[in-house]
């Protein structure tokens, strides 16, 4: 059963969830989740996959809520200076340290910046990162304005899903978007929100570049495997921070089959054994096989069934079929 902590870090407490117990010396692997949502929300449906847990049982998983995002948090109190993106990546050293890991992160959006960013600058914590729906692009003025101002007239729900979902998936009002409107109203603390989207919001550029490209250039130096979502909002900006990675070590996956993808990184990594691997193979298998096996059906922001395999919106944006 998962066990939660509270751990101090130099900018404030985290709460983290752990799953299963460190094995070996294989990393950990540590969740981070857009803005908008929490662990639950982003990543419940990807890790109850079947196939997931068949590569879970392998590893500690570690989920980071972001501070006061958390179900059931309490308000931040008037006047908390909320973290920046720096200090959200610089948190996590001391999570990684107390629980004795070294990590292969996966996040979504906001959770993607604050891994890359924190793979930047603590490089010897980090085996492998998935990202999804990244985007390494601050945000310029105008665009900031923009947001503030749509903060003015909608409420914050309603400000927030446009970075989860497409136009379209908005316009067509679906259940998933209802659904996800929902949740954000009733489980997320709507003060405590609005302070991590504002933070991610004034974001500056992560600095990566490719070797070579300018003066100094960093860019991660661990395998990465960049995701986009069909529809998803973010594709430019995963496009360009593909861009910015070395080709030699990178993986960019249009929608497809999630944990499949995951799984074969894992095991270019040497983690993952072979036995558990036939498993998947099989069931990959009699999944073609179905009749127009569903999994290109649905991709996106959030983590759901077998499209994204549930990655909140993570997967929603998420199907990678391979």
């Amino acid at each position: 059963s998962p066990e939660e902590h509270d751990v101090e870090t130099p900018y404030g407490m985290l709460h983290v969830v752990i799953r299963g117990a460190p094995k070996g010396n294989k990393p950990a692997i540590l969740t981070y989740h857009d803005v908008g949502l929490n662990h639950k929300l982003c990543f419940n449906s990807f890790f109850n996959n079947e196939d997931m847990q068949e590569i879970t049982k392998h590893f500690v998983v570690c989920h980071v809520d972001a501070p006061g995002q958390q179900i059931g948090a309490s308000q931040l109190p008037q006047g908390y200076q909320y973290p920046t993106m720096d200090q959200l990546a610089g948190m996590l050293p001391t999570v990684v340290q107390h629980f004795g890991l070294v990590i292969v992160g996966i996040g979504v959006g906001a959770g993607a910046y604050i891994l890359a960013k924190f793979a930047l600058i603590f490089p010897d914590l980090v085996e492998g990162l998935v990202l999804l729906n990244i985007d390494p692009n601050g945000k310029g003025w105008i665009d900031w304005a923009a947001t503030k101002l749509s903060g003015l007239t909608s409420a914050l729900p309603d400000t927030v899903l446009p970075h989860l979902f497409s136009q379209e998936e908005l316009m067509n009002n679906t259940e998933l978007v209802q659904s996800y409107r929902q949740q954000i109203n009733n489980t997320v603390n709507q003060f405590n929100l609005q302070l991590f989207w504002n933070m991610y919001n004034s974001r500056r550029d992560l600095e990566m570049n490719r070797s070579g490209t300018v003066l100094n250039a960093k860019t991660l130096k661990c395998p990465a495997m960049l995701v986009v979502g069909d529809n998803a909002p973010a594709e430019e900006g995963v496009v360009e921070c593909n861009s910015k990675l070395d080709p030699t070590n990178t993986t960019f996956l249009k929608p497809g089959k999630l944990t499949e993808a995951f799984k074969y990184f894992l095991q270019g990594m040497g983690y993952m054994p072979s036995a558990s691997m036939t498993r998947l193979a099989r069931s990959r298998t009699a999944s073609l096989t179905s009749a127009g096996s569903i999994d290109g059906s649905r991709s996106r922001a959030c983590t759901h069934s077998d499209s994204t395999e549930g990655v909140g919106t993570i997967t929603h944006t998420m199907e990678v079929s391979c």
